[in-house]
């Protein structure tokens, strides 16, 4: 009996020695300094800085190297890699939204004696440009083929689907009103966003407002606006969700008599209601009544939930095409967009009230939990990234990565959304004419102090997942991008 207990004590002393040299090992591993992270991180500018880090190999899971890959970091548009790859997850890559426009009471005699209706479904694709409107066209064929020559009614935009808030109530100010910080809504319309012309031909002067494209007549401008020197360009559009006043303020260049600046649509679903209504009249198809949106003629108690026909539905392109535009472009509002979309797989209990973003949220993690990835790293209160409250860290973005690589059913379609470094989309001149020129497929981030990269590397015939997030650093943004490039280029592959 003593033998047998002296020999059992000896295999738990080796049990634990080998479970200690495995934690130390991978504890080296994971705790690697690489001369160009060293580099790096010593730089004066990075000194009050966040960083966290990782490469893995994909095929092993094997960690390259890591730098602080459990730091909770802001990631900026890299939040996007969240968002699309649990869309196309739970929404399938040939999802499509559709668009209706529909009618109620009767038509005789070429008149339609009841309301047109636009009832969306978060397309944020619909109508993405004047020039692209072919859900117009489609529409005002509907109502010729109907026969309809006058409308008694109005035009009526419904995008019940998701809530009235549009936006994250996470943003910044200078964020809201500007054109990459528009809303989301059950319906949108030429991306949410419109041009505004100015003559800036006097410097020191304020510029004049001319004209907006699409025209929104019903937008006041507040000037603050000065012009300056031909290279001084920092203006902002300030404004508030369904405000008609937009502030303008900062300093436009000058010299020029048509200047353009960029803001968001305040009120999309009554915009495309408007903008119908007048294609309408052009069309010489009489409408008498004013446009409205839905979420007004509830505010007022007019709302009625009358039976309606179908004239016609305007479909987006699947899915998996908008994801990779989405990023591609670093699109806020299709990212949005999808989350909420996601929100719509939510089922409040009782009397819960749970805001679009919210419910897109809770979906997604359980998403995430469900595929065993350990979603505990992230806080997400959108889809874009726009929210500064947004924390993911590099440890979460890999794990995800890895997944998506290797066992999710739409994999390439993941995959290939994200842009070559070197070669198209936000990261074109990333990388640019060195060896990992379309080898990396890399969606990047940026916001004040905030540089973020997240994707895939190519190298040596093995692929690897990557996850880079810098917060806080004291220099400009033009400055950190070499930095990272060059870590990219030094590290072993």
């Amino acid at each position: 009996m003593l033998i047998f207990a002296a020999l059992n004590k000896w295999l738990n002393v080796k049990k634990f020695l080998l479970l200690f040299i495995a934690l130390t090992v991978l504890t080296k591993v994971e705790g690697q300094t690489h001369p160009a992270i060293e580099r790096f991180t010593a730089d004066d500018a990075m000194r009050g800085a966040s960083i966290s880090m990782m490469v893995r190999n994909v095929a092993n899971d094997s960690v390259v190297f890591s730098f602080d890959p459990d730091r909770e970091v802001i990631p900026a548009s890299v939040m996007k890699v969240v968002t699309t790859s649990m869309a196309l997850e739970l929404l399938g890559e040939d999802f499509c939204y559709s668009t209706s426009l529909m009618y109620d009471g009767q038509v005789q005699d070429s008149v339609l004696k009841g309301n047109l209706y636009i009832v969306g479904s978060g397309d944020p694709s619909i109508c993405s440009s004047e020039a692209d409107s072919v859900c117009i066209t489609q529409w005002l064929d509907s109502v010729r083929s109907k026969g309809i020559k006058q409308i008694i009614g109005a035009v009526i935009a419904d995008g019940s689907v998701f809530d009235d808030e549009g936006i994250s109530m996470k943003w910044l100010r200078e964020d809201l009103g500007s054109y990459y910080g528009q809303g989301c809504y059950g319906i949108n319309a030429f991306d949410n966003r419109y041009t505004l012309f100015l003559n800036t031909s006097k410097t020191g002067a304020k510029p004049v407002v001319d004209h907006t494209s699409p025209s929104i007549p019903s937008l006041q401008f507040h000037n603050h606006l000065i012009t300056g020197e031909a290279n001084q360009d920092s203006n902002y559009i300030i404004g508030s969700p369904y405000s008609n006043d937009r502030f303008l303020y900062g300093v436009v260049p000058s010299g020029r008599t048509s200047f353009a600046i960029r803001g968001d649509i305040p009120d999309p679903p009554l915009f495309l209601a408007q903008y119908l209504t007048d294609r309408l009249r052009r069309e010489g198809i009489t409408v008498i009544g004013v446009p409205v949106s839905r979420r007004q003629l509830v505010q007022e108690g007019k709302w009625n939930d009358s039976r309606r026909t179908l004239l016609a539905t305007t479909s987006s392109r699947p899915l998996k095409e908008l994801v990779r535009i989405t990023n591609n472009v670093s699109a806020n509002l299709y990212a949005d967009a999808f989350l909420k979309t996601i929100g719509l797989k939510y089922k409040p209990t009782g009397n819960e009230v749970v805001s679009s973003f919210d419910r897109g949220v809770l979906v997604l993690r359980e998403a995430l939990i469900g595929r065993k990835i350990n979603a505990s790293p992230l806080w997400m209160f959108d889809g874009s990234g726009l929210a500064p409250t947004d924390k993911v860290t590099a440890r979460f973005l890999c794990d995800l990565l890895c997944y998506m690589a290797t066992k999710s059913p739409v994999s390439s379609s993941f995959v290939e959304s994200l842009p070559l470094a070197g070669v198209e989309g936000t990261v074109r001149t990333t990388l640019q004419g060195s060896a990992l020129q379309g080898k990396v497929r890399l969606k990047s981030g940026s916001m004040s102090r905030v540089r973020s990269y997240a994707g895939y590397i190519t190298a040596a015939d093995r692929r690897y997942v990557v996850a880079i997030v810098v917060n806080n650093f004291s220099c400009r943004q033009s400055q950190v991008k070499p930095a990272i490039e060059q870590l990219l280029l030094a590290l072993p592959y």
